[in-house]
């Protein structure tokens, strides 16, 4: 908790490090701050015991980790490496399943597997995939998530990573599927980073079933990245994630949020509330 409000981090990277390219590392070593060295054993492999007291010590009560099929850019962190921090600690860990339509065919039985794995929505990285969010062969997950009441995260907004395809980094094109399928819980993940930030806030504000994820955002320019519209109420479609490890610290960047003046209960949504009834966690 942060000031008695429980945290949810909706934004966990969590991959094998011997998966990892060269430009992850320099990434990490630009954003990071997280102990790698004390979470990973001598295998890089994540210690569940020393990944859940981490968690624990940085105030977070529940963690989303994700998995990634990106084999052109940040390579492929398949769900199954996941599962031993999950089942360690199934209370505060949980998952998104992940897709990507050049590898996975068809779609339905690869998130229905990732389902029954225990998956409580779906994540989706056109950037690092290389596909287009409206792509037809990705409509039967959605429907299958609109009827299941669970929740569609895709990342929208520029990755400087080699490999990425920027071009598929707008939310514009999220606006028909927010219509195509009007209960369909829908996050958007960095919330437009780059030059989008203002059509991910008009989604927010527009469509009931949208939220915008601040994951990689800081959250002191907040104000600055959706000037223009009214931060306090957009804020209550937030949802809160870091994009750990490319953070200097989860509370510390928890604690930020305090600082923007927002009332008790925008403060438990973002932190928390938003999260737990968008992922059905909690319960």
């Amino acid at each position: 908790m942060i000031e008695d409000i429980p945290l949810v981090d909706a934004h966990v990277h969590l991959p094998r490090l011997g998966e990892l390219k060269p430009f992850w590392w320099e990434w990490y070593r630009r954003h990071g701050g997280a102990p790698l060295e004390e979470l990973y054993d001598p295998e890089g492999r994540p210690r569940p015991e020393a990944v859940d007291a981490y968690f624990a010590s940085e105030g977070v009560d529940w963690v989303l980790l994700l998995p990634e099929y990106s084999p052109r850019t940040v390579g492929i962190h398949p769900y199954e490496d996941l599962l031993p921090v999950v089942g360690y600690n199934p209370r505060r860990f949980r998952f998104l399943a992940n897709l990507n339509p050049h590898l996975h065919y068809p779609l339905a039985p690869h998130l229905e597997r990732q389902l029954e794995a225990g998956a409580v929505g779906l994540k989706l990285h056109p950037v690092h995939g290389g596909f287009a969010v409206d792509h037809p062969e990705l409509f039967p997950a959605y429907w299958i998530l609109q009827e299941r009441g669970l929740p569609v995260v895709f990342h929208t907004g520029v990755s400087a990573f080699p490999g990425s395809v920027n071009a598929y980094a707008s939310p514009e094109p999220i606006e028909a599927l927010a219509r195509a399928f009007p209960d369909l819980k829908i996050v958007l993940a960095h919330g437009g980073r780059g030059w989008w930030y203002g059509t991910a806030a008009s989604l927010a504000l527009v469509y009931p079933n949208v939220w915008i994820e601040l994951s990689g955002l800081a959250p002191a320019r907040l104000p600055e990245y959706y000037r223009g519209y009214d931060l306090r109420k957009l804020a209550r479609k937030f949802i809160f994630g870091t994009d750990w490890p490319g953070v200097p610290g989860i509370r510390r960047s928890a604690q930020a949020l305090l600082e923007l003046g927002w009332d008790r209960e925008t403060l438990e949504r973002v932190l928390g509330r938003n999260a737990l009834e968008v992922y059905g966690i909690g319960v």
